[in-house]
């Protein structure tokens, strides 16, 4: 993944005073210069209002869009004093919103702990749940319970609404098991329409693509799975795949990733740019390193010179008004309608 990055120059070059880690010979514009062109200045923070944690690589899934790498045999996870140094940064920030993503995060031998430490702070709690991991072990099928007691709003990644398509994306049988476990998240009360407990899902594109109209997806998929399984949700959140990690690697391996390029950049949206999710949030990575967002993360990018580098400095520090780390992997982010950990910005 090292030498895919290197080669194709995404993010080489470092400029500590554009803020900009982008490659100089290629031939699409600095994220910064297209900001720029379109009368925008460069990215800067507002008040940290969402804490998203990536609590491990581990996962019972190895889909191919994965941009965080995560499998069964990954062994990275959060430690103790992370999640502690995480607890101590909420008593510091106006942070209303704790987002858990991994991997699969239930999996982490901490996990409930956590959230019950959230849950007593009165956080607003997201568990980004895969939905197959409810039924991996007797030890899960708990989860829709556990997550109705302490009011979890659940983000489920359902590429299709249709086997094919989802199975293609992220393996033989998603299909069959996520939607036994939307049923069971049905019967605790998640996703009926009068519901506070929310359950929420994601669509991603299955190939080099822009995602189709948000409103029309999320009709499409309720309308579906309602006939075909009985099942309610509440929105539908489309997500642009980003030139990262597998998905990095696919284009590579299909020719398409000049082609994809230019699609985010030609379909870059000054209106998505107010809306893109790094402005309010900090991503922590499972080691306690802290990034702009979670896609900085993968790619090692440390918030901006002067910035902390690590949680346990983050309740002492004021990360609002910095200057965001930019890259061309934020066309990502700003093509088309936007794309955001909550689907659509624009």
């Amino acid at each position: 993944m090292k030498s895919l990055l290197a080669q194709h120059a995404l993010l080489s070059a470092a400029s500590e005073q554009r803020l900009v880690l982008e490659d100089p010979g290629s031939a699409l514009p600095f994220f910064a210069d297209k900001l720029a062109e379109s009368g925008l200045p460069v990215l800067h923070a507002t008040e940290l209002e969402v804490l998203q944690l990536n609590m491990g690589r581990m996962c019972n899934q190895t889909c191919v869009h994965c941009h965080v790498d995560a499998g069964p045999d990954r062994k990275e996870r959060m430690s103790r004093e992370v999640m502690e140094d995480c607890l101590r940064s909420l008593d510091a920030h106006p942070v209303h919103t704790v987002d858990l993503t991994g991997g699969a995060p239930e999996m982490h031998p901490d996990f409930r702990w956590f959230v019950e430490r959230l849950s007593e702070k009165g956080c607003h709690i997201i568990v980004r749940c895969n939905l197959t991991i409810i039924l991996a072990n007797k030890k899960y099928h708990d989860l829709p319970e556990f997550y109705r007691k302490h009011k979890v709003e659940v983000v489920s990644s359902l590429p299709f609404y249709t086997a094919d398509r989802t199975d293609r994306q992220r393996g033989k049988g998603v299909f069959e098991h996520s939607i036994e476990a939307l049923k069971m998240l049905n019967a605790v009360g998640y996703g009926m329409p009068d519901s506070a407990l929310l359950l929420n899902l994601v669509y991603n594109p299955a190939g080099a693509f822009l995602p189709g109209p948000q409103d029309e997806l999320e009709r499409q998929f309720k309308k579906s799975l309602m006939a075909d399984h009985g099942i309610q949700f509440h929105k539908l959140f489309a997500i642009t795949n980003l030139p990262i990690s597998r998905f990095l690697e696919y284009l590579m391996r299909t020719e398409h990733y000049e082609e994809y390029m230019e699609r985010l950049v030609n379909a870059f949206n000054p209106a998505a740019v107010q809306g893109v999710m790094c402005r309010n949030m900090i991503s922590v990575s499972h080691d306690g390193s802290i990034h702009d967002c979670d896609f900085n993360q993968m790619l090692e990018l440390p918030l901006s010179a002067g910035s902390p580098r690590h949680i346990r400095d983050l309740a002492q520090a004021n990360v609002s008004g910095r200057a965001i780390v930019t890259g061309r992997h934020c066309y990502g982010c700003t093509a088309g309608a936007g794309s955001s950990c909550g689907g659509s910005v624009a």
